[in-house]
């Protein structure tokens, strides 16, 4: 086995020498399975390094560095830099970030077409998709269930206008060729979306064959059971890597500015041209944002899906801020102990 296999670059990490290198492929209530040059295996965090020096707790898809344990678990000592990274409010607590995936190429984002067709969720969805800094590419599926998808494609184009779409059905086969261009030896998907919407039975459809098992959806609101029930990284035969992720309903907003500008990028335009620098878009002279609605040229819809996420995102950001801030003087804390410790000795 070799972890170039899975992505590593050894040209970009050439300075870390520590360890062994490794990529998370499950997380499983503080262990995790990694795989290596070593094969396959499990490993647990470094207490020092990870509970008194603030590393990056790490998630699927991350590179780390190991020492590695032939004979038990090995500990993961570091979290190495992510090209591309997903997380979500953490849906149990409430508030506080989760980290979903990291070194992912491609966003798969995917609705199906039926009940579970929503343009909001997949707003949302974008918006994650583009703060992660990976290509999102929307993926339709079901197509065996209606003969007329232009409504499905005209509403995803107001919403992901320039982003790839694809129509396919995982039963017929009808569209998969659409993905060929995604589907590159070393490249690594990530899935986005609901329960019932067919990532298992599109993860099948790639591999040739059934790894995952697949549940049936209620016919009455086409809504689905988890099938899936922890992220984890799937390698097929072809070299291709897939993260699964349970279904995600609701996407709580974490720190998605960036990602915001790009998903709304026709709402942040407008709003550049508003006579006011900090025009709120409600009654203010010259507002470019009103206009549009007023004209036509932009919906309303759109527009509160635009507020509603942003006011999410500043939220985050400012639970981000105070987390940093908790980090640092915790960590400082950690230095000073360990300076009088060295002092006394």
């Amino acid at each position: 086995m070799n972890i170039k296999d899975y992505g590593f670059d050894y040209k970009i990490n050439s300075n870390e020498s520590i360890g062994t290198p490794a990529r998370i492929t499950a997380v499983h209530k503080g262990r995790f399975a990694i795989v290596s040059d070593f094969g396959e295996g499990y490993a647990q965090l470094k207490g020092k390094e990870y509970y008194y020096e603030n590393e990056v707790f790490p998630t699927v898809g991350d590179f780390v560095l190991i020492d590695h344990n032939r004979s038990g678990d090995s500990r993961i000592i570091k979290t190495l830099e992510r090209r591309t990274y997903f997380s979500r409010r953490d849906p149990d607590k409430g508030r506080g970030e989760q980290a979903v995936a990291a070194n992912f190429d491609y966003v798969f984002i995917m609705q199906s077409l039926n009940h579970d067709f929503n343009p909001k969720r997949l707003e949302r969805y974008l918006t994650a998709a583009r703060q992660s800094k990976a290509e999102p590419v929307i993926v339709l599926t079901k197509a065996d269930l209606t003969d007329d998808y232009l409504p499905y494609i005209l509403e995803t184009s107001c919403v992901a206008e320039n982003v790839p779409t694809c129509i396919v059905s995982a039963k017929t086969g009808y569209g998969m060729e659409e993905l060929s261009p995604y589907l590159q030896k070393g490249k690594t998907l990530v899935f986005l979306g609901s329960s019932g919407v067919g990532k298992s039975s599109l993860v099948n459809a790639l591999a040739g064959e059934k790894i995952m098992d697949v549940n049936g959806i209620r016919e009455d609101d086409s809504k689905g059971r988890h099938t899936t029930t922890h992220r984890e990284l799937i390698m097929l035969q072809n070299g291709v890597m897939i993260i699964d992720t349970p279904g995600m309903r609701e996407l709580g907003m974490w720190d998605v500015t960036e990602g915001l500008d790009d998903a709304f990028f026709d709402v942040e335009k407008l709003a550049h041209m508003c006579r006011f620098r900090d025009c709120r878009h409600e009654n203010e002279p010259g507002c470019a944002v009103r206009r549009a609605i007023e004209n036509g040229e932009l919906s309303a819809g759109r527009f509160e899906s635009y507020q509603k996420i942003k006011a999410e995102a500043k939220y985050s950001g400012s639970s981000a801020d105070y987390r940093r801030q908790k980090e640092q003087f915790f960590k400082s804390i950690a230095i000073s102990e360990r300076k009088k410790r060295k002092d006394v000795y």
